[in-house]
Order: C-alpha cells, then sequence, then structure tokens
C-alpha cells in the first residue's frame, strides 16, 4: 500500500503531457491579420520539385534527393509574421520542418535568426517545438544559440496549429495558438537582432544534431517527410517603410506589453511543457549570453 501510495506521489509531482489547454491568454493577435497567398508573399528558394500549393496551402517535403524551402519577398524590421503548420506522423528523427526570421544570404557567418522549429522524433515520443534566437553569427568559432524547447499540448501532426513570432524593437514573442509561450526582451543592443530579416520556411536533414543530439537519424525508408503550410499572416515594418512606421503589437496594449492574463498562460506552457532552457543548462558558456547574467 505505501509503494502504491509513493507511485501516485511521484506521479503527481510530474509534469502531465496531459495536463489540458494553457488558460486562455485574452488576446488573439493572429485575428489582426488577414491570410495571405502564397505566390503573393513569397517565393520559392530551393528544392522548387518539392514544392505544390494548393488552394493556398503549401506543401514541401524532404526525400533523399532534397528538401525544399520559401522565402518572402520582402525583408521587414519589426512585425508579426506567423502561418498554421501540419507536421509529419510517425518517423521524423533527423528532420526539421521549421518557420523563421533571418538574413543569412545578406550576411553569411555574421547573421541574425529567429527560429521555430519542429525537431523529429521517433515512434511514440513527441515532437519537440525548439525556439531560437541568434545574433550576428559566432563568437570565438563558437554557434552561440539561445534554445528554449517544448513539448506541446497537442499533436502538431494531427490538425493545422497557428505559430507565430512576434518582434519589436523592444522584445520577441513566440506563440501558439496565440498563446505566448517565450519572451526574450532587449537588454543590450548586443544581444538583440536589429537588422532586417526575411521570413523562411523550410523542410531538410539535420540528422547530426536535430533529434536527441544526433542519436536518431533520418531514415529515408519512411520517405518523403511532407509539411504543410497554411494561412501565412504577416504585418508591421518592412525594411522599405517610412521611418514613422509603428510596430504592431502583441497584446491590447499601446505599449505593446503582454497583459497579466497572457503572462498567465505563459506561465502555464513554461511550468507544464518546458523542456530546456538555455538560461539555466550549467552546461554552457553564458559569458557569451551576457543577458542570462543576474
Amino acid at each position: 500500500m505505501a509503494a502504491i501510495l509513493l507511485i501516485f506521489l511521484l506521479m503527481l509531482s510530474i509534469p502531465s503531457m496531459n495536463a489540458g489547454s494553457p488558460p486562455s491568454p485574452g488576446y488573439w493577435p493572429s485575428t489582426k491579420f488577414r491570410p495571405m497567398s502564397f505566390h503573393y508573399a513569397f517565393k520559392s528558394l530551393w528544392g522548387f520539385s518539392h514544392q505544390s500549393v494548393d488552394q493556398n496551402t503549401l506543401t514541401i517535403w524532404l526525400d533523399r534527393t532534397s528538401g525544399s524551402g520559401f522565402k518572402s519577398d520582402r525583408p521587414f524590421r519589426s512585425g508579426y509574421f506567423g502561418a498554421s503548420i501540419k507536421v509529419h506522423p510517425g518517423y521524423t528523427a533527423g528532420v526539421i520542418t521549421a518557420f523563421y526570421l533571418s538574413n543569412s544570404e545578406v550576411h553569411p557567418g555574421f547573421h541574425d535568426e529567429v527560429d521555430i522549429e519542429f525537431l523529429g522524433t521517433t515512434f511514440g515520443k513527441p515532437y519537440t517545438l525548439q525556439t531560437n534566437v541568434y545574433i550576428r553569427g559566432s563568437g570565438d568559432g563558437e554557434i552561440i544559440g539561445r534554445e528554449m524547447k517544448f513539448h506541446l499540448w497537442f499533436d502538431p501532426t494531427q490538425d493545422f496549429h497557428h505559430y507565430a513570432i512576434f518582434w519589436s524593437p523592444k522584445e520577441i514573442i513566440f506563440l501558439v495558438d496565440d498563446v505566448p509561450i517565450r519572451r526574450y526582451q532587449r537588454k543590450s543592443d548586443a544581444t538583440f537582432p536589429l537588422r532586417p530579416m526575411w521570413l523562411y520556411g523550410s523542410i531538410w536533414d539535420a540528422s547530426s544534431w536535430a533529434t536527441e543530439d544526433g542519436k536518431y537519424k533520418a531514415d529515408y525508408n519512411y520517405q518523403p517527410f511532407v509539411a504543410k503550410f497554411t494561412s501565412f499572416k504577416a504585418g508591421g515594418c518592412s525594411a522599405y517603410s517610412s521611418p514613422r512606421c509603428r510596430p504592431v503589437f502583441a497584446s491590447p496594449h499601446r505599449s505593446g506589453r503582454l497583459t497579466m492574463q497572457q503572462y498567465k498562460a505563459m506561465k502555464w506552457v513554461q511550468r507544464y511543457h518546458l523542456v530546456y532552457d538555455y538560461y539555466k543548462d550549467p552546461k554552457r558558456n553564458h559569458a557569451l549570453t551576457p543577458e542570462c547574467w543576474n
């Protein structure tokens, strides 16, 4: 009887993958933007034969011959960037489906990047959603990622869900179905992306690191690996906008700060579904991430 009670108490102490849905954020920024046609706002970047568009849904896929990627026509200096995405089920180890901002083509080796990445997985294990902020390339030969990783409160292979990046001059907020899951603040110019970036999406083979640090590789017996994107939404200040262009907000406050209800929803996600935080990783060299210093 004592052993059964101990097991029960241990189960209660572990954050559950079935802890329900997050509290309502009370504000839905995705509703402030109209969906855009893929052909209107984007262009194919690579893997042209591994893309198709049907009624405003873009399908891209990876097989042993190629992956695929696309890019926005315009660069931005701030804004809201979202898409509804559905990822491949089953064995997807080594495969990454990404939706991100970057200026790598203009600043190779010294670029900025803000990532939403689905890290593929093995049978019976959940996808990991990785968020990352990458600023002006590497330092002393070391890539400086700022990763926070989550296991979602739903199965992203079963239906479309809306994933978004809000980037203002003050902060970056990552959202899933309008729920803020991470807030990255501008604490200094050296730790925040300030140069214009384009919006990208892709599917590719990252077997060397994507799944359990490269333990499991892409297995092309399960090809093709397919990702679907729809309901593209973007708004804000392009790199060509007037300097008077005002950033859009991820909250109803004119200051841009999140509401208490949005914070409550974000804290719920981080309590029950956060699985990695670079801030708290004792193996990281935090001399390279001064925003972590107390």
